[in-house]
């Protein structure tokens, strides 16, 4: 497998591989009845996600469930070390941040979709509230 040379077959796989892969996310959450997410970027860093509940959910589950295993695992005395509870909080808030940021960005991207709807005219902007 390698990349694909031209950049407009490249967009147009992207696009189908997208559509398959979350129609699988959803046929795969209706059919067992998980929580199921799935997370991507573009080659231009746009960010696409579906899920069977918020990827936003998901990530804090996910999280969650992994810090109640180090703890778990500390308190039955499975490990030497202290749990990196410090380290995991870090990586669940840069996460967190990153979902605001992508968030920001999907919000951004369909507020500017809107605007450039040739079916309706743009309201005449008031100078004076300046």
């Amino acid at each position: 497998m390698k990349l694909i040379e031209s950049k407009r077959a490249r967009a147009v796989s992207f696009s189908k591989r997208t559509k398959t892969l979350f129609e699988d996310t959803k046929k795969f959450a209706t059919q067992t009845g998980a929580d199921v997410g799935a997370m991507l970027f573009s080659a231009d860093a746009k960010p696409y996600s579906c899920g069977s509940t918020s990827v936003e959910d998901i990530i804090e589950k996910f999280l969650k469930m992994k810090v109640e295993d180090l703890r778990r695992h500390h308190a039955e005395g499975e490990s030497n070390e202290i749990p990196q509870d410090k380290h995991m909080e870090e990586q669940k808030l840069a996460l967190k941040l990153r979902v605001e940021k992508i968030k920001k960005q999907k919000q951004f991207y369909f507020d500017g979709a809107s605007k450039f709807d040739s079916n309706v005219a743009p309201e005449p902007e008031d100078e004076d509230e300046y």
